[in-house]
């Protein structure tokens, strides 16, 4: 039975059926796989119901991939009615993000303001990643969308420009660069 209280975090999503014993083949969405691999029961949700529990028989990685074999699921037919549903833990089991590291989830509703002044530019409403394609994936960084009154304003998720972020008091303090409030102004 689901509790009241469950809020759901989503740690893959099913693709197909795997082999011809039940399994499934599944997207990562976690960069945490022992949270996939290390466990013993998640929770199936698919489109439309109530998200149900379900014992894990294994978990295993598999060509960037997570193999699940759920207990009751012993077929290609089986398997297949699981195609879609997402696999599912209580988000009070969410792993730590380590010390500096946020939460995509946690970053979204927190209001930006300048280091200093109480008063919000604006809020997050995305994080997105954004690729340096030339240095290569190692390169990867993170830039916050935020909603202001004069539209959108891209704000590069780094230690110098985001200088103090409290998830728990929704509030990230900034000391933007010269010209990048006006960079993506209309």
């Amino acid at each position: 039975m689901l509790e009241d209280s469950f809020i759901p975090l989503t740690l893959a999503r099913i693709l197909r059926p795997w082999g011809r014993r039940g399994e499934v083949a599944a997207e990562i969405l976690t960069d945490f796989l022992q949270r996939l691999t290390g466990r013993s029961e998640a929770w199936l949700a698919a489109a439309g119901s109530a998200p149900r529990r379900v014992k894990i028989r294994s978990c295993r990685i598999h060509l960037g991939q997570a193999i699940f074999h759920f207990e009751g699921v012993d077929s290609i037919s089986d398997a297949e009615k699981l195609r879609g549903c997402e696999v599912q833990v209580p988000l009070a089991d969410r792993a730590p993000a380590g010390e500096g590291r946020h939460y995509i989830s946690d970053l979204i509703g927190c209001a930006i303001c300048e280091e200093g002044s109480a008063a919000a530019l604006g809020t997050v409403q995305d994080v997105q990643r954004a690729a340096d394609e030339s240095a290569g994936a190692a390169a990867d960084s993170w830039v916050l969308v935020v909603a202001t009154p004069r539209g959108e304003l891209l704000i590069p998720l780094a230690a110098e420009i985001c200088t103090h972020i409290d998830t728990a008091g929704r509030r990230i303090e900034v000391r933007l660069p010269e010209g990048l409030r006006d960079l993506n102004a209309p």
